[in-house]
C-alpha cells in the first residue's frame, strides 16, 4: 500500500501518474482540508475535488481546477444580485458542494461524504481528508504592496490571499487556527502507520502539506515512518511551477530552494526527489541529512508522472546522475 500526502494541483498530477504505477486501490491519499472555505452557505474543499476530478479524468486542463466543460449560470446570477464572486464555481461543480453541505447538516463525517463523491466519480484511490475537525489556514499581511495601507498587519484566510488577491502580496506569517485541537480523520494514521511507502507530493509545503503535519499525532507518526518517506520537492530551479510555494518559502524566512525544502521535510522524510534542473544542489540536500534523488519531475504529460512514481516507489532509491 502506497499513502500520499497530497495538496492540489501538483498531488493530482502525481496521483494520476501513481494509479499507473500501481493498481489505483492500492494507494492512498490524505489530502489538505486547511484551505476549505464557506462560499454563499455551501462547504467548498477545494483540494479535495481537485484531487478528485483529476484523478476522474474530468479537471478542467487549461486551470488545473473545476471541471472541463463547466458552464457559469449561478455565478452570472450571483453578480448580478451583487454576491461577490471572486470565487468561480462552476454549474456543475455546485453540485459537489451542495451534496457535501447537505450531508454535513446531516451529522454525516467528511470522511465518508468524500467516499461518495470519490465512488460517484469513479475514484477508485481512497481519500481522506487530514481532519474532520475545522482548521482553517490563515495568512498575514506584510506591507501595502497592492493592498490598502489599513490591511497591512491584518490576518486573512488563505482563499482571500491565494483567490482574491491572486497570491500577489507580501506575507509575514501563516497559521494554522484550530491545529492544536484537531485529531487526524479516520483512517489517516492507519494509512501511514500501514503503508509501505509514504509519499509527501509536491505540494506547497507551507500552506498544502505543513497543515496536514500539524495535525496533531501525524508529524510524530511520519518522523516514525521516516525511512520509508519519500518527499518529492515543488521547487525546481528555485521557482515553484504552480502557485505561490516559491514566494512564501522566501518571505517566511526559507531558502527557495530544494534544499529550503529539504530542511522542511527532513525530520520526516529520508528521501528527496528533485528535478534534473537541480542535480547541482543534491549534496546540499544530502548534507541537511537526507538522500537526493534526481529525475525528471516537471509532470509535463502523464508518461512523465508515471515514470516519476515508478522511480519514487523504487525499493532502491539512489542519486542518479544526468
Amino acid at each position: 500500500m502506497t499513502t500520499v500526502l497530497a495538496g492540489g494541483v501538483g498531488a493530482a498530477r502525481l496521483l494520476r501518474g501513481m494509479v499507473r504505477a500501481v493498481p489505483a486501490r492500492k494507494v492512498t491519499a490524505i489530502v489538505n482540508t486547511a484551505d476549505d472555505v464557506m462560499l454563499h452557505g455551501l462547504s467548498v474543499s477545494p483540494d479535495l475535488d481537485t484531487v478528485t476530478y483529476t484523478l476522474a479524468e474530468a479537471i478542467n486542463p487549461d486551470t488545473g481546477w473545476g471541471l472541463v466543460d463547466e458552464s457559469w449560470q449561478a455565478m452570472d446570477t450571483l453578480e448580478r444580485l451583487g454576491s461577490p464572486t471572486w470565487f468561480r464555481l462552476g454549474d456543475r461543480d455546485l453540485g459537489t458542494h451542495l451534496h457535501r453541505t447537505g450531508r454535513l447538516a446531516d451529522g454525516v463525517g467528511l470522511t465518508e461524504i468524500t467516499a461518495e463523491i470519490a465512488h460517484a466519480w469513479g475514484v477508485q484511490v481512497r481519500l481522506l481528508p487530514m481532519t474532520e475537525d475545522r482548521v482553517a489556514t490563515m495568512v498575514t499581511l506584510a506591507n501595502n504592496n497592492g493592498v490598502e495601507q489599513s490591511s497591512v498587519g491584518d490576518e486573512i484566510g488563505f482563499q482571500d490571499y491565494f483567490v482574491k488577491l491572486g497570491h500577489d502580496v507580501d506575507i509575514s506569517a501563516v497559521r494554522f487556527a484550530g491545529i492544536a485541537d484537531a485529531s487526524p480523520g479516520p483512517g489517516v494514521l492507519e494509512a501511514i502507520n500501514s503503508a509501505t511507502a509514504v509519499v509527501i507530493a509536491p505540494s506547497n509545503p507551507i500552506v498544502s502539506i505543513g497543515p496536514i503535519i500539524a495535525v496533531p499525532g501525524i508529524g510524530a507518526a511520519l518522523a516514525n515512518r521516516r525511512a520509508d518517506v519519500v518527499a518529492v520537492s515543488p521547487i525546481v530551479n528555485g521557482a515553484a511551477l504552480k502557485g505561490p510555494a516559491e514566494r512564501m518559502l522566501r518571505e517566511l524566512g526559507h531558502e527557495p530552494s530544494v534544499i529550503g525544502v529539504a530542511r522542511l521535510y527532513r525530520d520526516f522524510a529520508a528521501t528527496l526527489v528533485v528535478d534534473i534542473a537541480d542535480a547541482d544542489l543534491a549534496s546540499g540536500v544530502e548534507a541537511e541529512g537526507m538522500t537526493c534523488v534526481v529525475t525528471p519531475t516537471v509532470m509535463t504529460d502523464l508518461n512523465v508522472a508515471t515514470n516519476l512514481c515508478q522511480t519514487i516507489l523504487s525499493p532502491r532509491l539512489r542519486l542518479t546522475q544526468y
